[in-house]
């Protein structure tokens, strides 16, 4: 299914500077108040409850076409319709044992968390070599995915923070801590104090060269931890990496660490605030690694335009508040706590009038529920309006997705989508913004191969409620995609999962990647409970799904923890990082959207690693099963005549058969022959696939 955006007058245009932002090193601040560790608490599990709402070698690639004979039409039985009645709706429950449904993907394995890990929450995904690490709040996994159907743990690492997001370049492995309770010694007894210089805010840097052994090498603090982050290899510099904080904790105390300060940049230049920080890693001494620049990409943006609760949601609000539940605004936008949220806020209120949970009289309830609005407002005070115009708008970005070879990054910025230049690692510049009034927190981008066009997600709700009921809107928590001209994105279309999920289904777009079928955007995302989804977004009016597969629910009666944190495709696997579940590795399977062609030739690409928000150029290696790939594409358009099309694919198979001269001269005649078309950029491009097979 395909949704279209149809009110365009949605989307704002904020003008980008011309030239980068200037330097700004941060001093600190104290951010003290009668609340202070309650607040610093309740940013912790907030952004615990928000992103998840839980409480708790590849294959070898074909070098030659698998289905040389085989044509589109004799592939007419594979259908190009997605099933009705979709299978992903009413899936049994359960937690190991849930029911499941997939479509035009095979699973391969699924595989449990070690003991140390079971229970805790996954996190996101790298690749090296052989070896999926997988991030988790309680450290790191690595998994031997080199025989996909039993993948083995290579290496577990117990070291509590939160997300635990990770990266790896060459023998460094880079891990994000943003909670107040990692420990720079990696201990699991946390951190109790307000201030103390045993927390680790910031990236952890190992040398996995021993990969059984990790070693720390480096702690680099920052002001705001980091709550993801991306690596920066720039083709430019062989000596250093870079690595993008995208921290969106609170500001820590100056007495934890100088130079951190939460006042605004009009009240102090060195604010920790509307900034990023960059990171530098000498290579060749990775100890020495430092915060080397905080670009202030959001200067001049404004608060960006907001939608209000979804029908589901104000019925679910309304239901709440007259159960008596305790509910509080965040920035805007009304919650109900309970669980460990309302403990964090409500434990800290009741010691300090000297009175128990298990003592709480009616009167007390009624205290706590008028002091509520203070102690929220304490610790996220909405932020000051200017004296000339609106409010100022996002702080800082969730995820930056770097694409060096085009030296351009997308940052989902809060409230904003933004195009950054980042040519020079150290100082990126802003060079467009776009606000949505359909989106509530723009969380990840992708570009496509080429760098033309870029989506962006939007984790409405922040990964921890259900937002893919069916009378959801489908503009929200969807993707949104833009072209991108001259510096400029132009916006064009929305896709949302075409499945509804359940009110006890934490459901939003997320984590995903590419999927190097040549000539086309084919991309695989997680949406958390609502599964995986694999969808066609070349033609960026008509963004259609190709691929699912989904569980029910983790738990039958209330919300569970589970679902897709992120998924990627890796050297012809697609590997999913299940928050509860563990590990879970797919492949495509030929349809009658992509052919065994297509999937053979998306194999031949071979990355030596790969990270979150950093995205590699796909290049396809000279090959038959290449060419093939772009004749079923031409038959499935319609490109070329059908005669034509299957003389095309004889004459491959026959000078695949052959050698020397012969195959030389029946390529170059191939060639010749496919470019007497010069209308059809599918067919150039096949041209000049014949015409380099045939110089091999």
């Amino acid at each position: 299914m395909i949704y279209i955006g149809s009110n365009r007058s949605n989307l704002n245009r904020l003008p980008a500077p011309k030239t980068h932002q200037s330097i700004m090193k941060g001093h600190p601040l104290n951010h003290r108040s009668m609340f202070g560790t309650i607040i610093g608490r309740l940013w912790l599990v907030l952004f615990i409850a928000i992103t998840v709402g839980v409480s708790a070698c590849a294959p070898k690639p074909m070098t030659s076409s698998p289905s040389s004979s085989m044509t589109m039409n004799s592939q007419a039985n594979m259908s190009m319709k997605a099933p009705s009645p979709d299978p992903r709706v009413g899936l049994k429950p359960g937690l190991f044992d849930a029911e499941e449904a997939i479509w035009n993907l095979t699973k391969l394995s699924s595989s449990k968390p070690s003991e140390s890990f079971i229970g805790v929450t996954n996190s996101d995904l790298a690749f090296k070599g052989n070896y999926a690490f997988q991030g988790n709040y309680n450290g790191i996994q690595v998994w031997d995915i080199s025989a996909p159907k039993k993948p083995t743990i290579a290496m577990e690492f117990v070291c509590p923070a939160s997300q635990s997001d990770v990266s790896v370049y060459g023998d460094l492995m880079f891990v994000s801590g943003e909670g107040l309770t990692g420990r720079i010694d990696c201990g699991s007894q946390g951190v109790e104090e307000a201030i103390s210089h045993d927390r680790l805010r910031g990236i952890r840097i190992f040398d996995i060269s021993d990969l059984k052994n990790p070693k720390n090498v480096a702690n680099v603090q920052t002001c705001r931890g980091s709550h993801t982050h991306s690596v920066l290899k720039s083709p430019n510099d062989d000596e250093n990496i870079y690595i993008y904080i995208s921290g969106s904790s609170s500001v820590r105390s100056e007495e934890e660490v100088p130079g951190c300060i939460a006042a605004s940049p009009s009240e102090d230049p060195n604010s920790a605030l509307f900034r990023i920080e960059i990171i530098k890693v000498p290579l060749a001494h990775p100890e020495n690694s430092a915060v080397v620049s905080a670009p202030r990409i959001f200067e001049d943006l404004v608060a960006p335009p907001q939608h209000g609760a979804s029908p589901a949601d104000a019925l679910e609000m309304a239901k709440a508040k007259a159960s008596g539940a305790f509910v509080a605004d965040f920035f805007g936008q009304e919650r109900v706590l309970s669980g460990r949220l309302l403990n964090m806020v409500l434990d800290p209120y009741l010691k300090e009038q000297g009175k128990t949970a298990e003592s709480m009289t009616a009167a007390d309830s009624a205290a706590f529920r008028a002091a509520l609005p203070g102690i929220v407002a304490a610790a996220f005070p909405p932020r000051p309006a200017r004296a000339d115009g609106p409010r100022p708008g996002p702080t800082q970005c969730h995820d930056i997705t770097l694409y060096p070879e085009i030296g351009r990054a997308g940052g989902a910025c809060g409230g904003y989508g933004l195009l950054l230049d980042i040519t020079d690692p150290v100082n990126p510049f802003r060079m467009d913004a776009v606000a949505d009034s359909n989106f509530s927190y723009w969380h990840s981008a992708t570009f496509s191969n080429d760098g033309s066009k870029v989506l962006f997600t939007d984790e409405w709700g922040g990964g921890g409620q259900p937002k893919c009921r069916a009378d959801d809107p489908k503009e929200w928590g969807a993707n949104a995609y833009f072209s991108i001209e001259n510096g400029k994105m132009n916006f064009h279309s929305y896709y949302k999962l075409p499945a509804p999920q359940t009110n006890i289904e934490n459901c939003v777009a997320h984590n995903g990647s590419l999927i190097p079928i040549p000539g086309r955007e084919i991309m695989v995302q997680s949406w958390y409970q609502g599964g995986i989804s694999v969808f066609d977004w070349t033609d960026i009016d008509n963004v259609f799904e190709i691929g699912f597969h989904d569980r029910g629910p983790s738990a039958a009666d209330h919300q569970g923890a589970g679902g897709s944190w992120s998924v990627y495709w890796y050297n012809g696997l697609i590997v999913s990082s299940e928050i509860s579940r563990g590990l879970d590795i797919f492949e495509m399977k030929p349809s009658g959207f992509v052919s065994a062609n297509e999937i053979a030739a998306a194999n031949t690409v071979k990355l030596t690693y790969l990270n979150a928000q950093g995205q590699p150029t796909y290049k396809w290696p000279t090959t038959f099963v290449l060419a093939q790939a772009y004749v079923d594409q031409l038959e499935r358009s319609k490109g070329l005549p059908q005669t034509q099309i299957e003389s095309t694919r004889r004459a491959l198979a026959s000078a695949e058969g052959s050698s020397g001269s012969a195959r030389k001269s029946a390529l170059s005649a191939l060639a010749t022959e496919l470019g007497k078309n010069t209308s059809n950029a599918k067919v150039k491009t096949l041209a000049g696939v014949v015409k380099d097979l045939g110089s091999m």
